[in-house]
């Protein structure tokens, strides 16, 4: 894993801001969300539930995958080009079905 996926997941974890490349990481008063290339892939919803939700924009690169699975619970592979998350085939399209454990 690259150092600038590891700070990046750190930071939107961690509700700070982050700006590296093509990364970024804002912080809303209700949600910080994950950008690549200036598309908001991952969000973190700042309740207690401590949802997560992503998406891969249509841009279904290594990059994307990279940043998505440092991500807790989540787990995206890539099988004859089709991508599956957690084991379950997958489009892409936005999914909010994650809880991060502390």
């Amino acid at each position: 894993m690259r150092t600038i996926t590891e700070k990046a997941v750190e930071k939107f974890l961690n509700a700070e801001s982050f700006k590296s490349g093509n990364t970024s990481v804002k912080v809303l008063p209700n949600v910080s969300v994950l950008v690549l290339f200036g598309n908001e892939i991952a969000y973190k919803y700042n309740n207690p539930e401590k949802t997560l939700a992503i998406t891969t924009c249509g841009y279904k690169t290594n990059t994307t995958k990279e940043r998505l699975n440092a991500l807790p619970n989540v787990r995206i592979q890539v099988k004859k080009g089709v991508w599956y998350l957690n084991g379950l085939e997958w489009d892409g399209k936005l999914t909010d079905e994650f809880l991060i454990n502390d």
